[in-house]
């Protein structure tokens, strides 16, 4: 940083910026990737904490994922030291994924502590990898390979590169296919506009296209293959889905704030929608209880802004959310939504004038 023009006079000398951190929402990854992140806790005071355990979960729309190398506590952090961990995961859903940081420790004091990250992507691409083989005894001609895609899904291909602002296979000029070779093609579908905002139309087995192979032989005949329609499973989110928007990292202890969840009808039926909100031993919700929230018709979201506090300081799970749908006397419960950190208002106080 100190060599890099680009960079304010003095930045090598301050601690890790938002240059080398990750935002809270940092773009999108691909299916069949590997999400790999670098995670460092670093002792700014100037005392030694103790009993320090760092957790890293993915939570994607169907499970929760642990990624720590390790479950064990660290016995101590001295100031300006750190706690290192490198995490990886091969993606392998569609859909928002959060990265959630969480770290406790004990003061000299004595006084238990906590605070936690999250860190939000999208995984909208999905990734379609053809083998095709030559199991014949004599060499062919590739003329075409394409995916030709369903009415969902835009397809870009992957099987070209850049080359002088031309683009060029990348088997070369010569596309031929000997006896028993094997080619891949790469494929990159993602989801229309009009399809990716609606959660319950991409669900279930999904039609993304068809193959569409045309060859000739060593004496110049033609010969075509068209796969039937190729289908994926999309990911479940049930009848109802409910997800969030908006949440503050941390909160002050007792005092009200907000979240903003998003409410998606993913079955084929209009639902009428009660909304009930359960205490629970640390959060509690404010406002009025088994609120009516109309109909929501199939595909179609909603937008709700919600208030509640916590009486109880660290690390706390909101849960409590009951939606009802009148129509078939069925309830959908909603626990361990997020997660946020509640501190006192004179430890929030202290960390914002630092700030």
């Amino acid at each position: 940083m100190k060599d890099d023009p680009s960079t304010v006079n003095g930045a090598e000398t301050l601690m890790l910026g938002e240059m080398l951190t990750l935002p809270q929402n940092f773009g999108n990854i691909f299916l069949g990737e590997t999400f790999s992140s670098y995670i460092s806790v670093h002792n700014d005071s100037n005392q030694i904490v103790k009993d320090i355990l760092v957790k890293a979960d993915l939570q994607t729309s169907s499970q929760r994922l642990n990624l720590s190398a390790s479950s064990a506590a660290v016995t101590e952090l001295k100031p300006d030291c750190c706690i290192d961990d490198v995490i990886h995961h091969e993606v392998k859903e569609i859909g928002t994924h959060i990265l959630v940081c969480a770290v406790s420790y004990t003061t000299q004091m004595g006084e238990k502590m906590y605070f936690r990250k999250f860190f939000k992507f999208q995984t909208d691409e999905v990734f379609l990898e053809a083998q095709i083989q030559n199991i014949t005894t004599s060499p062919m001609f590739m003329e075409k390979v394409s995916l030709e895609p369903s009415i969902m899904y835009n397809v870009a291909e992957l099987n070209t590169v850049d080359t002088s602002g031309e683009r060029a296979s990348t088997f070369g000029s010569r596309t031929y296919l000997q006896p028993m070779d094997t080619r891949q093609y790469l494929y990159c579908l993602k989801p229309k506009q009009e399809f990716a905002e609606k959660a319950g139309v991409i669900k279930g087995v999904t039609v993304i296209g068809k193959l569409d192979i045309v060859w000739k032989t060593n004496l110049g005949e033609r010969g075509r293959l068209q796969t039937s329609q190729l289908q994926r499973m999309a990911p479940g989110y049930g009848d109802v889905r409910l997800s969030l928007e908006t949440i503050p990292d941390t909160v002050s202890l007792e005092e009200p704030f907000n979240i903003t969840c998003k409410i998606t009808n993913c079955s084929e039926r209009t639902m009428d929608l009660v909304l009930e909100m359960c205490n629970t031993s640390s959060i509690h919700w404010c406002g009025v209880s088994g609120r009516q929230l109309g109909k929501l018709h199939p595909s179609s979201s909603l937008h709700l802004a919600l208030t509640l506090l916590s009486s109880v300081q660290g690390l706390q799970s909101v849960s409590g959310l009951r939606l009802t749908d009148t129509f078939l006397k069925r309830t959908y419960e909603y626990d361990d939504i997020a997660q946020v950190c509640v501190v006192s208002s004179e430890v929030k106080k202290i960390k914002e004038e630092v700030l």
